[in-house]
C-alpha cells in the first residue's frame, strides 16, 4: 500500500483494524497534532506512529495521556524519565505508572509523591517499594479509586499488616478484599470495613459473615450486603428488615419463609 493522505480513511481503518495503518499515513499527517489526538482518542497505541517531536511534545503527550492512558508507552523516553510530567499524568490518570521508566518506578521519593496523587498507582511501583510501610500507607490513605485497590499493589506481608490494612478499610471498606485470611476473619477489622461499604462483607471469613452484629452494621450500611450473610441470618427478621430498610430489593435474599412472612402481612413488596 502507498502513502495514505486521507485522514477520514485513516481514522474508519483505526477502529475497524487497528493502529497498524498509521504506519502508511504521510508523514505531514503523523506530525499533525489533531489528527494524531483524534487517532488517540480511538487507540492510545497510535502514539507509537507519531512523528518523534510530538512524541516528545510535553503538552501533547499529556492531552494524550488524557484520553487514553496507554498513550504514555510510546512517549520519548525522555517524557516517561520525567518526574514532573509523569506526575502529572499520575495524577490524571493512575494507570499511566506501568509506562514510567524503571528508575521513576523504583525512585522512593517519585512513588510517594505519585501514590498521595492516586494510592492505586502502587501497582506499578517496584517490588521493593511495594513492600515500604511507609510508600503503602500513604497509598492506601489515599486510596485512588473504587474498590479499594491500592491496597491490592501492597507486598503479601503489608496485607497482612493490621494497621495498614485497618487504614485501607477505614477509607475504603472494598480494601478488605486484598487483606490477608486472618485479617478477614479480625472482627474490628471487619466491623470497621462493612461500615464504610457494606458489601465488604462478601470479603469476610464465613464465621463473621454469621455474626449477627457484623452483619446487622453492613445491611445497614447496604441492605442488598444481605445475600453475603449466613444462612440463619438471612432467616433474622430484624436483620432483614434492617436491610429492607436501608434497600427494599435486599428482600429477595431473605429465606424463602420469611420473605413470605412479610410480603404476607404488607410491611413491603419485594
Amino acid at each position: 500500500m502507498g502513502t495514505i493522505t486521507d485522514k477520514d480513511y485513516l481514522l474508519e481503518e483505526i477502529w475497524d483494524e487497528g493502529v497498524a495503518i498509521l504506519k502508511d499515513a504521510a508523514e505531514d499527517l503523523r506530525a499533525d497534532r489533531e489528527f494524531i489526538l483524534e487517532a488517540v482518542k480511538i487507540n492510545g497505541r497510535a502514539l507509537e506512529y507519531a512523528s518523534a517531536e510530538l512524541r516528545a511534545d510535553r503538552e501533547f503527550v499529556l492531552e494524550a495521556v488524557k484520553s487514553d492512558d496507554v498513550a504514555l508507552e510510546y512517549a520519548s523516553a525522555e517524557l516517561r524519565a520525567d518526574r514532573e510530567f509523569v506526575l502529572e499524568a499520575v495524577k490524571n490518570n493512575w494507570l499511566t505508572l506501568q509506562y514510567a521508566s524503571e528508575e521513576l518506578r523504583a525512585d522512593r521519593e517519585f512513588v510517594l509523591e505519585a501514590v498521595k496523587k492516586n494510592g492505586r498507582a502502587l501497582k506499578y511501583a517496584s517490588k521493593e517499594l511495594r513492600a515500604d510501610r511507609e510508600v503503602v500507607m500513604a497509598a492506601v490513605k489515599k486510596n485512588g479509586g473504587a474498590f479499594g485497590g491500592a491496597l491490592g499493589g501492597a507486598s503479601e506481608e503489608l496485607r497482612a499488616d493490621r494497621e495498614v490494612v485497618m487504614a485501607a478499610v477505614k477509607k475504603n471498606g472494598y480494601a478488605l478484599a486484598y487483606a490477608s485470611e486472618e485479617l478477614r476473619a479480625d472482627r474490628e477489622v471487619v466491623m470497621a470495613a462493612v461500615k464504610k461499604n457494606g458489601y465488604a462483607l462478601q470479603y469476610a471469613s464465613a464465621e463473621l459473615r454469621a455474626d449477627r452484629e457484623v452483619v446487622m452494621a453492613a445491611v445497614k450500611s447496604d441492605g442488598d450486603a444481605l445475600k453475603y450473610a449466613s444462612e440463619e441470618l438471612r432467616a433474622d427478621k430484624e436483620v432483614v428488615m434492617a436491610a429492607v430498610k436501608s434497600d427494599g430489593d435486599a428482600l429477595k435474599y431473605a429465606s424463602e419463609e420469611l420473605r413470605a412472612a412479610i410480603v404476607q402481612a404488607g410491611v413491603t413488596n419485594i
